[in-house]
């Protein structure tokens, strides 16, 4: 097993290379973590004066309940939006979406959670652009070659082993909060590097692969280092212009399109996927074309 003594961040390094994209970044690496994701929600709970601040899924923007005060900070600055990479070599308690668990070992998987004021003039299609960043730094296009990284709608990194087939390379977590007038965003991404050993839950079902089949030397931070700029680049670019740049790049790797799936979507067991529209939803053909929005549905492709 990796030793997390070995591990050499670079904290410092990272911090100017992403300063210049999220003025007042702060760059924090701790050794364990409940969830990083967690962490950045309580604290930005604690700035806003609202300790009981819902978490929700971009585009589930719920405003402020009528009679509460003006924010009250507790223990940091009123209202503090300054954008945070939080990074955590182990994670205790690591989530997932609808809640399934997140293990990370020291030294094996990279476990971090990138939080920021978004203001986007719309949220839909979010975690298919933080996919698509992740997919394009660990796996650069070179010319008609097929992709090694594949986007299982909507928060997936499966490695491929072929048309239609692959294994679980990662995944994403997005969740937003409110901070006074603001909406601050969560981005938590977790991603294997090398063999663990032990699968990691029973939803790894096709297996688990780890960024090492691609990259044979690199190690939890030059994993981080190599995805960071290019997540921060590509957050930005949504907040002015949504997913529109992106649907292409999610096409060439979208592991479902044209591909038997079964979903949990009330009415649609089962169908063939058909791409997403313009707002990221899923186009299931099933007697008829059906539109999933992501929120608590969960799509897998038949085996």
């Amino acid at each position: 097993m990796a030793d997390s003594r070995h591990l050499h961040w670079g904290a410092e390094a990272l911090w100017q290379e992403l300063d210049a994209l999220l003025p007042g970044l702060s760059v924090e690496v701790v050794a364990s973590a409940d969830s990083t994701n967690t962490q950045l929600l309580e604290r930005a709970r604690l700035s806003s004066g609202w300790r009981n601040a819902p978490a929700t899924t971009p585009g589930q923007l719920d405003a402020t309940p009528a009679g509460h005060d003006l924010p009250t900070p507790y223990g940091r600055r009123n209202d503090d939006t300054r954008p945070c990479l939080l990074v955590a070599e182990t994670q205790t308690s690591g989530r997932g979406r609808q809640g399934r668990q997140w293990h990370s070992a020291a030294g094996l998987s990279l476990t971090f959670s990138l939080a920021l004021p978004l203001h986007p003039p719309a949220w839909s299609g979010l975690s298919l652009a933080v996919g698509v960043a992740l997919a394009d730094a660990l796996d650069p296009q070179a010319g008609d070659a097929a992709p090694r990284i594949g986007l299982k709608w909507p928060n997936d990194l499966w490695l491929m082993d072929g048309p239609g087939r692959g294994r679980k390379l990662g995944g994403v977590l997005i969740e937003t909060v409110a901070v006074g007038g603001r909406r601050m965003a969560v981005i938590g991404v977790g991603l294997n590097v090398q063999p663990q050993p032990q699968p990691q839950a029973p939803e790894f079902g096709s297996g688990y692969a780890w960024v090492r089949e691609l990259w044979p030397d690199i190690d939890a931070p030059q994993t981080l280092r190599r995805v960071a700029a290019p997540l921060a680049r590509s957050l930005k670019r949504f907040e002015r212009e949504c997913l529109a740049p992106f649907r292409a790049a999610y096409t060439r790797r979208d592991l479902l399109l044209g591909r038997p799936v079964t979903t949990t979507f009330p009415g649609v067991p089962e169908g063939v996927a058909e791409g997403i529209d313009e707002q990221g939803a899923l186009r299931v053909r099933a007697q008829g074309l059906h539109t999933l929005v992501s929120g608590e549905v969960s799509v897998r492709p038949v085996a």
